[in-house]
This record gives C-alpha cells, structure tokens and sequence, in this order.
C-alpha cells in the first residue's frame, strides 16, 4: 500500500470533509411547522395506540392500553378443548392452544393474565362461524380437514404431514368439494360461546369502569368461504352476518351487560359495500354494481346496513348490540411488506393519506377517495353513542426507517382525525425502529412520558415529505410536537408556535434507528425554535409551559 505524508493525509482529510460537508449541505432542506395550540382542540383517545398478540414486555415497554386476541385461529378458538383451526394458512389442522393436560380456556386465559400484567386491556374475539376446532384422542392429536387419503390428490401438503393438504385439486385452482367439516372440528354455538363468557366473567369479574371488556365479533366473515372454506365454502349473505351479529351480540350483553361489543371486523375495502355473496358474484360478473344481496337490500352499502340492522334489534331488545364500528384496513400498493426501494418508500410515506385525506384518490386497485376515518365516522353518527375503530392496520417495513415513519404517521393521523381505538397487527419486535416508534408516543423517556392526550391544529406544506401533530398533555401542560421526516434529506425545521405560553428551551427525544435519543434542548425566543432533523427520523419536541 502507498503510504502518504502526514501533510499530504492533513490535505486529504480537509478535501474529504469539503466534499462531505457540501454534500450534506445539498441535501439539507429546510421546513416549517405551524403549532397553533388554540385550534382544533379535542381529545386524543388513548386506546387508538393499541396492539396485537404482545408478550407481558412489549407491553410493559410500549405502555400501550390494549392487547387483541384476534386473526384467522381465532375464528374457530374452542374454549372448552382448548384448541383453534389454522385455516387456510395452514392446511386447516386443528392444533392444541396451549401445551399440557387440558385445562379449557387456557390460552385465552394466559393472554389475558399476560396483557393485564403488562397494563393493558385485552381484546377477545367470539367466534361465530359454525363449527370451531376439535383434536383427537392425545390433546397433541392434530386433525385436518383435507386428507389426502380421504379426499384425493391435492396440490400441497405440510410437509411433516403428507395427508394433509391444502384443499385444492393438483391445478391448484379447483377446491376439494364435499370434505365433511367433522373430520376436524365441532359444531359452534351461541350456548358454546355463552359458556365461554360464564367462564370469562368468573375468572376475570365482570365488565365495569376500570375493567373493561372488549369482545370482537369473530373476525372477516367475509373472507370465511376462502380462509375456512373447508367449514363455510359459501360466501355468507348480509342476511346470515346480521342473524349471527344480533344472536351473538344479545348474549354477550346479556353475560356481561357492561361488556363492550366491537364488530364487524372487515377485512377491507371491498367489504364495506359488499357482502361476501355479492363479492362472489361480481367476480364472477365483471364487477357489476347491481349485485343480488345488495339489491334485495334495497341498494344499501354493507356496514351501514348491519349497523342499522343492529340498531334496530337492539331497540327491540332494550339493549345497545354494539359499541365500536371497527374494521380492518391494510394499504393495497405493497406497502405491506419489506420492500423498501426508493418507489415503494414514496408510496408507502402518501399511501397514508387514504386514512384522512378527502382528495387523495388511492393509487391501487382501489381507485377511489378513500378517507377511512371521516368515513367511519359518517357511518357511525347513525347510531348515536358508537364509536369508531380500526383493529387491524400495518404499513410494513418494521425494520426500517421508512416503516417507522409509516407507523408514526399513523398514530398521529389517528390522533388528529379523532378516531377511537385502534390495534395494529402485530407488535413488531423489540428494539426495531416501528416498536420504537410507537414507544415514542407512549414511553418515550423510558418513565411512561406521553404525547399529549389535547390534539391541536400542526400544519405543514408538504405532509407526504414531513409531517407534524401536535397536543397538549393534561398533566403537566406541555405541549407535544412529532415531526417526521420521511425523505433522506436533513431537514432543519422552524417550529412556529402560536396560542402558548412556551418555557425557555424544549426537550428533543430523535428516532433514527434503533434507538431513541435525547438529543440537546432548543432555545424558545418569541415563540419560534429551531431544530436538525434527519433524514428520515422521528422528532418528539417537549415544550414546557412557561
């Protein structure tokens, strides 16, 4: 190797760090962030920072306030053996919930024990489809619904079991037809599940101000023909959905009259308008609009439909069947999953606005305005008292700084659009940028500091590059600011406040990777600071009041 003089490397260095320092300086952008506490003011739900199947840890760490038991298995969860259905996302064998002698409801118990430890409320879904899983004679006997012995060559089969198949023909096309559901499961029942409640109450005291429970009801029963085709090959009916959501609803308010009902668990666009039945036909129809179910149905869109269907029951009945209008939502471009080329970073950081924005015209399939939560909330206001849910979402990417930027953006949206509760599916691992992106609203400091629970209006120009949210925390009556950086750039970003009585400096807690750091205060002067944003990041500006 060609050794170099110390002056020569002295010379060196000095061009590097030019070079360096202009290259950094070219891509420095600059950004305001208008802070006005005074407008827009309303209460930020703290249940919209919900999760899914999180360990006691993740709970103690995130300080989120709800865990949901929920997915495919849970739709056929039989609380008395003890064990779920996999469906179609694995060749539908019924496994074993929990290991050891049978104990019923063990699983669901142990997650309860777990998310209660971890400070949370859980979230327990009922099935309703009409048969859940059974085992054979040894609790570790797993069952299937499509044996290759029984019903034919089929196109794939588990690999450590080859009897058991996927349910379709070698072309991979056609289903398997005529299986009998009893090969691995049971029949379900509203007696079942009245049953399960009895043990749930006794085991965990009735619903009541500070212990609430939340019962799902069941989970995408539109999609029950392809996830659990092997026990529900027809498409359901808006009929057949609104008969199980009365009969199972009544009695969940009838176990546990304080009990929060929370349905219909959608599983997405399509099936807000749709039922599972017109679905089928209009892929069979060149997606007409004028579908047979909807049509008898006097042309109404699907949820608004069982919501007043579920109204008008309840007034019969004396009782409010449900209490959350809640439906899942995933972004439909590939945002859900790992990708993260420089195309798919910028779809993924607009992509958001489909959850508020009623211009953004969606640039998938979809084609349409969606603005899920005004939506949601439309809807909602024809039953007075509802509120108003997403209880499955994930923008993917957990292990990068795009998918963190992705979460935070949503958690503020939720904040400032006013929805009321919301669990993301899953809880990503510990220590990844989208755990800790969603530590930074709930524990950013490691001593339980929050966001501030007082949405106030933050604007800013271009929200797909950066955006901000705002509120004030109640307890102390600071006021919070996230700024997120979704572009590569450096951004120093101007933080103009307006209607607050700021403190001299604010404190600044900074996301870019696997850790948050407590960077150094800023200087307020005239209400007006200044702070380095990188790119990308997630910035959490403390600012006391004076």
């Amino acid at each position: 190797m060609k050794c170099i003089s110390k002056s020569g490397r002295a010379a060196s260095l000095a061009i590097a760090l030019l070079v360096f320092t202009s290259l950094v300086a070219a891509k420095t952008t600059a950004a305001t962030v208008n802070v006005d506490a005074g407008a827009d003011r309303h209460p930020i739900d703290p249940r919209i920072y919900g999760v899914a199947a999180a360990s006691e840890a993740q709970l103690r760490e995130l300080n989120v306030p709800l865990n949901r038991w929920g997915g495919n298995t849970s739709s056929r969860y039989n609380w008395q053996l003890d064990c779920d259905n996999r469906g179609a996302d694995w060749f539908f064998q019924s496994i074993e919930s929990s290991k050891g002698p049978l104990v019923p409801g063990a699983a669901a118990d142990s997650f309860i024990s777990a998310t209660r430890a971890g400070g949370a409320t859980p979230m327990m879904t009922i099935p309703m489809l009409d048969w859940v899983a059974k085992l054979g004679p040894d609790r570790d006997q797993k069952l299937w619904s499509f044996s290759r012995a029984k019903y034919g060559d089929q196109q794939r089969y588990d690999q450590w079991n080859e009897d058991s198949g996927n349910g379709l023909k070698p072309d991979g096309k056609t289903p398997v037809t005529g299986n009998n559901p009893s090969d691995a499961n049971v029949p379900n029942s509203v007696e079942l599940q009245r049953g399960w409640l009895k043990h749930l109450t006794k085991q965990w005291g009735p619903a009541k101000v500070g212990n609430e429970h939340y019962y799902l009801l069941d989970n995408e029963t539109s999609l029950w023909n392809s996830t659990h085709r092997d026990v529900h090959p027809q498409p359901p009916t808006m009929d057949e959905i609104r008969d199980k959501m009365v009969a199972y609803a009544t009695m969940i308010k009838t176990a546990d009259p304080h009990a929060l009902v929370v349905g219909p668990e959608e599983w997405g666009w399509p099936a807000y308008f749709y039922s599972s039945a017109d679905a089928a036909w209009r892929g069979k129809n060149n997606y007409r609009q004028d579908s047979p179910d909807r049509t008898a149905h006097s042309g109404q869109d699907y949820l608004p439909f069982l919501l007043a269907e579920l109204k008008r029951a309840g007034e019969s009945k004396h009782k409010r069947l449900i209490d959350v209008l809640t439906v899942h939502y995933y972004p439909q471009g590939g945002e859900y999953g790992n990708d993260t080329s420089p195309a798919m970073q910028q779809r993924r950081n607009r992509s958001t606005r489909s959850l508020w924005d009623p211009n953004y015209k969606d640039e998938t399939w979809i084609n349409d305005r969606v603005h899920l939560i005004s939506r949601l909330k439309d809807w909602a206001a024809a039953y007075p008292g509802t509120l108003t849910g997403i209880t499955e979402y994930n923008w993917g990417a957990e292990d990068h700084m795009n998918g963190a930027t992705a979460q935070a953006d949503v958690l503020g949206i939720f904040g400032r659009e006013g929805l009321d509760l919301a669990a993301r599916w899953t809880t990503p691992a510990a220590k990844c940028p989208s755990f800790l992106a969603i530590k930074l609203y709930r524990n950013y400091d490691g001593h339980r500091s929050v966001f501030g629970d007082q949405s106030v209006r933050a604007s800013v120009e271009q929200p797909d590059r950066l955006a901000a949210f705002a509120a004030v925390r109640k307890s102390d009556h600071a006021l919070t600011v996230m700024v997120i950086n979704k572009v590569q750039e450096q951004t120093e970003v101007s933080l103009a406040l307006a209607n607050f009585a700021a403190g001299a400096s604010a404190q600044l807690w900074q996301l870019s990777g696997n850790s948050i750091d407590h960077k150094p205060s800023t200087a307020i002067v005239n209400g007006m600071a200044t702070l380095t944003v990188l790119g990308p990041s997630i910035t959490l500006v403390v600012v006391p009041a004076k």
